[in-house]
């Protein structure tokens, strides 16, 4: 799911027709790479806390690669036209801390887009969690042999804000005509804002 979610991120992003692009915690660069495609003309920068990550990212030959952490980003003041984070948010120690430094890097009007899991709706949310507290787990550790990971995946689902919360969140550090966009019946969801003057 997570391909057909990345075409819909970067979507998104494409319709603002930025010239700048931060992917923020990029990992192995698929979301930068589904970038460039929707955004030809766009400069790409992909920014992760950690270095094995930007190396697979290099491998996969994202062009722009910076070692960032989201709570003190390396750049200058409204260098960006859009920012995305998929999936990286959710475990920065400070969500109101990074989501102001989003703001801070992002031009007055620029894009931000946050992707995370969240939890569905009832009555998907009781099965949901049964799956992702028990099921999962298991599956995890017959598979890796680590089912602590895994635990705290479901851990930090539960915890992170969504719906109103988040929207309340980035309206709170520095965003204005904040959006949502579930996916996939709620497990996840695309969160979009614009940086105010």
């Amino acid at each position: 799911m997570d391909f057909l979610w990345r075409t819909k991120a970067s979507r998104l992003v494409a319709a603002t027709k930025p010239k700048r692009i931060l992917d923020l915690a990029t990992g192995s660069g698929d979301l930068a790479l589904e970038l460039r495609k929707a955004c030809p003309g766009a400069d790409i920068v992909g920014g992760d806390f950690c270095l094995p990550m930007l190396a697979e990212a290099k491998k996969k030959n994202v062009p722009w690669l910076v070692q960032a952490d989201g709570l003190n980003l390396p750049f200058r003041d409204s260098i960006f036209d859009a920012l995305t984070v998929a999936f990286g948010l959710r475990n920065m120690a400070s969500w109101s801390g990074a989501l102001t430094e989003m703001a801070r890097v992002l031009r007055p009007g620029g894009l931000v887009l946050v992707m995370d899991f969240s939890m569905p709706p009832a009555p998907i949310k009781a099965i949901y969690r049964v799956y992702l507290h028990h099921g999962l787990p298991r599956l995890a550790e017959w598979i890796t042999g680590n089912r602590e990971a895994y635990q705290y995946l479901g851990q930090s689902i539960e915890s992170f804000p969504k719906g109103r919360a988040m929207k309340e969140l980035m309206e709170s550090t520095g965003f204005s005509d904040v959006r949502e966009y579930p996916l996939f019946f709620g497990v996840a969801a695309i969160y979009t804002g614009t940086r105010r003057s």
